[in-house]
């Protein structure tokens, strides 16, 4: 009996604690109604002592009711600030659900806002994601939200970037297939070299070195992004260990296709481009993507004609809907991430057959 009163008074003083808690917020949020920006400061000052007092489940419960009444009086820098803040707090505490909550919140603010300012705010979101565990759900659904956000700037796939950043994060990780599929969407030329050249070294073949690249240069052109693909290739071969040539004859005959594709590409000299194709043959043909890359590329900057259509298995549909997604991107991280060895694995993972 004794322990049993014990315990009772224990719990009954905890939730007497909480509850004392939560009306305290509760409260403040209604003298901020009344005092203004002074009251803003200082309920948000107590939001945050609250969950460094570790009162999370309350301080997590306030943070919303405040989201829903200052995004009905349109207070959307307030907001913005606080929501950032906030889920750093909780996620600085691995608070994850709560943590990622405010931050998909925060993506919402950004898009009801008409926000633009995606220089300022890339890095601060790429700090949240960065922050959110790899295990929860909501991480996903926090940057697909952010991409989408970033698209309204006239950039279908999402800005670039935004892009770049997500793939530093992923890069990070040493998740090398998600950091390229985003440095793609970049014009982080460097970057997207340096990320070839370490995922090629420590998880590729010794025979793939020219494949890593030749992927990324065929896909960013595919992007018409022929800036940084030139930047990429360069970068790639003057650094990668095994190569270290910026200019050819290159040992690999597909990185002298690439380099002569880059000056074709400038030049848009059709007969030059075609006669690159039948020349090296061969080599294009040692990656079934690489001719249907090519016919893209083709019509993108020489003129022809998209060829006629035919009928397709399962893995033609696949790559189809990659080459389509170039215009109209999905922003899925599935999609599909060519590099080499990697790529054959996804390939099998992907039940092609």
């Amino acid at each position: 009996p004794t322990y049993c009163s014990a315990v009772h008074k224990i719990t009954k003083s905890k939730n007497t604690q909480q509850k004392n808690c939560f009306l305290r917020l509760g409260s403040s949020v209604k003298v901020m109604a009344a005092q203004g920006v002074r009251g803003v400061s200082r309920v948000i000052e107590k939001l945050e002592n609250s969950i460094k007092d570790g009162n999370y489940y309350e301080a997590h419960q306030m943070y919303r009711t405040i989201y829903f009444r200052y995004l009905a009086q349109k207070k959307y820098e307030e907001l913005l600030d606080m929501l950032f803040k906030g889920a750093l707090l909780f996620l600085e505490r691995d608070q994850q659900i709560s943590g990622a909550d405010l931050a998909i919140l925060l993506v919402e603010v950004l898009v009801k806002s008409d926000s633009t300012n995606y220089t300022e705010w890339t890095p601060k979101l790429c700090k949240i994601f960065a922050k959110i565990s790899t295990t929860y759900p909501e991480r996903d659904t926090f940057i697909a939200s952010a991409i989408r956000w970033s698209a309204k700037g006239g950039k279908t796939q999402g800005h670039p970037f935004l892009h770049q950043g997500i793939a530093q994060v992923y890069w990070n990780e040493k998740n090398y297939i998600n950091a390229r599929h985003h440095y793609i969407y970049s014009k982080d030329g460097l970057g997207c070299a340096k990320l070839l050249i370490e995922f090629q070294v420590t998880q590729g073949f010794s025979y793939e070195e020219d494949l890593f690249i030749t992927q990324a240069v065929l896909q960013y052109l595919c992007l018409q992004n022929k800036v940084t693909a030139s930047q990429t290739f360069n970068n790639y071969t003057k650094e990668h260990p095994r190569i270290r040539k910026s200019r050819p004859p290159y040992l690999l005959p597909l990185l002298n296709f690439i380099w002569f594709l880059l000056q074709a590409v400038e030049s848009q000299k059709l007969s030059t481009f075609t006669v690159l194709c039948e020349q090296y043959e061969p080599s294009i043909k040692r990656d079934p993507c690489y001719m249907q890359y090519l016919d893209k590329i083709g019509q993108i900057f020489f003129g022809l004609k998209p060829p006629p259509q035919q009928r397709r298995g399962f893995f033609g549909n696949f790559l189809h809907s990659f080459l389509s997604g170039l215009d109209d991107d999905s922003d899925d991280d599935n999609s599909v991430q060519a590099s080499p060895s990697t790529s054959r694995l996804l390939t099998e993972n992907t039940d092609l057959d």
